[in-house]
């Protein structure tokens, strides 16, 4: 029989996947965080350019310098955070930036803090990198408990922590006040500060993002083209810090990964230099598919607060009711996927059709009812 190591062995395929594989044909989709539009047509249209003209041939391991440039730009005009092109890392996707930056900092027995409920990926990553993932319970607003945080910053094993606002699963978007208390806590303890911000411009109503690099330079910047411009399967993302943290992470990615697709880089530096007006597209679609969903659950009795930023939604249903609503045709992802606080809840994406939305609400009531 064959011995896998402990450290993967100490992980588990994520819950999402496994809701997605395991529904009935013809059911809504409610399970992926994945846009349901199609990438912009000058974004593809690069690609094809970059395919035509040859450049199909490695790059450069952190990527390639307009692409660099091109992010830093960004994150100067749109985020106030000053970087150079050096200082970026391409990365494949979101979680590639992720991978790079716990793998360059955890040592064997390290820990890495965030949010519970909380994205899938956290856990997992802080497990394979030798770390000890610490999650850290939400208040019942399902927003950040600055003074829980404080508590694992002092403990000193910790050396990480993963910051997520808009957030996954919850749809919660933190305060100025309150980023800026997480980043100068963490701060004093010595703790990084990953601030994942894919969500960034998704936030409604007169909710404000604030991007965490602002508050201090114990934070690497995390974000990816992925959601913003319906690239999901383009597979290009990015981390910003100091160039010191970039040289280590750019190892970590040059013998896992080598560089992110050429292709799919030119396509990215399109995105970020392009034409824009996709993005608000968007943000207005998702927020009318946000109240929909909502208004639907709450009309059902079902208790769900309002999210404030990315497209979850997460109610409160209990796990057999859970179940039953997969069985019923909607695939939702039960709240135990994202940790431990998250028994008693389900996170339902509304990256999918008003329509589809309609048909989901009215299989649930079916259930609830």
């Amino acid at each position: 029989m064959t011995e896998f190591a402990s450290r993967v062995k100490a992980i588990d395929i994520s819950g999402i996947r496994k809701m997605f594989e395991s529904a009935a044909p013809g059911s809504i989709n409610m399970g992926l965080g994945q846009p349901d539009f199609d990438t912009p047509d000058n974004i593809k249209n690069a690609a094809v350019k970059a395919i035509a003209e040859g450049k199909t041939g490695y790059t450069n391991n952190a990527g390639i310098d307009e692409l660099r440039a091109a992010v830093a730009r960004k994150l100067k005009t749109e985020n106030g955070l000053s970087y150079e092109p050096a200082d970026i890392l391409i990365t494949a996707g979101g979680s590639g930036a992720l991978h790079a930056a716990i793998f360059s900092l955890v040592e064997n027995g390290q820990k890495v803090v965030f949010n519970n409920p909380g994205f899938v990926s956290y856990g997992s990553l802080a497990t394979l990198a030798g770390g000890i993932p610490d999650p850290v319970a939400l208040k019942p607003d399902l927003h950040l408990d600055v003074e829980a945080l404080k508590e694992h910053f002092s403990d000193k094993n910790t050396k990480v922590m993963i910051l997520n606002s808009p957030a996954n699963p919850t749809g919660a978007v933190e305060t100025k006040a309150t980023i800026k208390a997480v980043v100068e806590s963490a701060a004093d303890y010595g703790v990084t500060v990953l601030s994942d911000e894919v969500y960034e411009k998704f936030c409604y109503g007169d909710t404000e993002f604030v991007s965490a690099g602002t508050f201090g330079d114990n934070v690497i910047t995390i974000n990816a083209a992925s959601k913003t411009y319906a690239m999901t399967g383009w597979r290009i993302g990015f981390m910003a810090a100091s160039r010191e943290i970039i040289d280590q992470g750019v190892k970590i990615q040059q013998y896992s990964l080598a560089c992110p697709t050429s292709i799919a880089q030119y396509a990215a530096l399109e995105a970020y230099t392009g034409d824009q007006s996709s993005i608000g597209v968007m943000k207005k679609e998702y927020e009318a598919r946000r109240n929909l969903l909502i208004g639907g659950l709450r009309e059902m009795g079902i208790s769900v607060d309002m999210p404030e930023g990315a497209f979850y939604a997460f109610p409160k249903l209990e796990p057999d009711t859970v179940m039953k609503i997969v069985a019923a045709g909607v695939i939702i992802t039960p709240g135990a996927a994202f940790g431990s606080k998250g028994v008693g809840y389900a996170r339902m994406s509304y990256a999918t059709s008003q329509e589809n939305i309609k048909i989901a609400l009215d299989r649930i009531r079916t259930v609830v009812k």
